[in-house]
């Protein structure tokens, strides 16, 4: 069966790798990287507006999909395999970039009490039943919703109907409390099962988090504190007057930050003391989350809270 979205997805590269390359237009997201693509005009060159930034990238011949990069920049790149895309900037990846609704592949999902586990793969499902323990069934799945909003995916199973159900919402797990970004609905043979899915990693990723208050005493007046979380498990910022950096772990358990380092510089008394505070919380976080209105909270073993909201400037 050939799903709604894996036959678009081949429209799309069939038009833009003919002899006259069509224009890549639309708006995904990487992670909390929110861009816009669309042809200048100008010599065939893509527009890809993020962060109030724009850059002019030209046509290169790609095996897969549709290749721009940056002149003089091979290493700041935009490649798009339709509803999904790879976008990195001067050798920095972001997490990859879906337009609204598109799922990441492979998608994976779980839920509890029973527990269940599914991994949708372009048009297969790898399904671990509830109740039931032992290797995973493949299942044939066909696309009958594909929307902004989600993805609505249907097979059968031994004669019993299967329908998955993803809605692009911040879900959290009923046992660990981890945070996920999408909801998912199981519905088999007639019985409804809820769960989480997608990867936690797209929470984080893609923004600038600006720290707006450590442990309920605020921060000092027009100083600065950033967290950013890059690929291969790296996390950097400014920590008031240095900048920091060093590895983190995200698991269902929570998340750590180790292997920190900072540069030597020397500031005001009072930042250096704001400083050594915000290092100190750092290395005691246990847990990260996305709160009601969007920021980013981090909590140390001692229920201790860094709270950040993502970077707004340009």
């Amino acid at each position: 069966m050939t799903s709604l979205v894996a036959a678009t997805g081949l429209l799309l590269s069939a038009c833009a790798t003919g002899p006259n390359m069509q224009a890549v237009s639309g708006s995904y997201q990487c992670g909390q990287l929110s861009v816009n693509v669309a042809n200048a005009n100008d010599d065939d060159l893509l527009g890809v507006d993020y962060q109030g930034k724009r850059l002019l990238l030209k046509p290169k011949a790609s095996a897969s999909g549709v290749l721009y990069v940056a002149p003089g920049d091979h290493e700041t790149s935009f490649l798009s395999k339709g509803e999904r895309a790879t976008f990195t900037v001067k050798g920095q990846a972001y997490p990859e970039c879906l337009q609204a609704g598109a799922l990441e592949m492979p998608f994976e999902a779980t839920g509890n009490e029973p527990f269940w586990h599914a991994r949708v793969e372009g048009e297969e499902l790898l399904f671990n039943r509830p109740y039931e323990s032992g290797e995973p069934e493949k299942i044939a799945l066909e696309t009958t919703v594909a929307n902004r909003h989600g993805r609505e995916f249907s097979g059968e199973l031994d004669g019993e109907e299967l329908t998955l159900k993803v809605a692009r919402q911040l879900c959290e797990d009923s046992m660990s409390g981890a945070q996920f970004p999408a909801q998912v609905r199981l519905e088999l043979n007639g019985e409804v099962f809820q769960g989480c899915g997608g990867d936690p990693e797209r929470l984080f990723r893609g923004a600038e988090w600006i720290v707006e208050d450590l442990a309920g005493a605020g921060i000092i007046d027009r100083s600065r504190i950033t967290v950013e979380f890059f690929d291969e498990n790296r996390f950097a910022g400014r920590a008031s007057c240095n900048r920091y950096g060093g590895q983190y772990e995200l698991t269902a358990e929570g998340v750590s930050f180790d292997y920190m380092h900072a540069t030597k510089m020397a500031c005001a008394p009072a930042l250096m003391n704001q400083e050594d505070r915000f290092l100190e919380l750092m290395s005691k976080v246990k847990l990260a989350a996305i709160g009601r209105n969007g920021e980013l909270v981090l909590t140390t073993s001692e229920g201790e809270e860094i709270k950040a909201f993502q970077s707004t400037e340009n």
